[in-house]
């Protein structure tokens, strides 16, 4: 096999694992990871408002907005504007979230986190400078991405009921 086929299969790989990912946290939670990845970032930082969300997230205001409205529609977020500057909107889980996310699998990329950062600071300088190439090759450099492994839009609506088999991980 050539090096540009090896090149092309990993690709292909990365592209396929995060898409049977995705539709596995469809089907087990009815959330895409991008909504799933919000719930957890307004858990960890507990009250939060919509800019803060957007920056920890690299999102805009405005895709924040727009999957806050879908989780708000599915009762597993609340706003409620600041009592001491009422400018600012703050967001909360509710509790069917808390249950939602506890039994939620792990998304995609914070299993590659923990490997990630297990490798050496070398080794990670490596795969960065390389996927950046990449990136660079595919003239893909200036699209604008959050650091969100998932398939598709990310306000996209949750995914339908009838999804594909869930996603098959040999090593969880």
């Amino acid at each position: 096999m050539s090096s540009i086929e090896d090149v092309l299969i990993a690709l292909r790989r990365v592209i396929r694992a995060t898409d049977l990912h995705s539709k596995y946290l469809a089907k087990t939670t009815g959330l895409t990871a991008p909504q799933i990845l919000l719930l957890q970032t307004i858990r960890d930082k507990g009250e939060v408002t919509i800019g803060e969300l957007a920056n920890k997230m690299s999102l805009s205001q405005a895709t924040v907005t727009t999957i806050l409205d879908r989780l708000e529609k599915r009762q597993l977020v609340q706003r409620e504007r600041s009592k001491k500057d009422k400018r600012k909107v703050h967001a909360y889980l509710t509790d069917e979230a808390f249950k939602t996310l506890k039994n939620a699998p792990v998304p995609l990329q914070d299993q590659f986190t923990r490997q990630f950062n297990d490798l050496n600071e070398w080794e990670q300088t490596m795969i960065i400078s390389s996927l950046q190439r990449v990136a660079q090759m595919m003239d893909a450099q200036h699209i604008d991405a959050a650091p969100v492994l998932d398939i598709g839009t990310l306000d996209r609506q949750e995914a339908s009921p009838e999804q594909p088999a869930p996603y098959k991980d040999k090593h969880r």
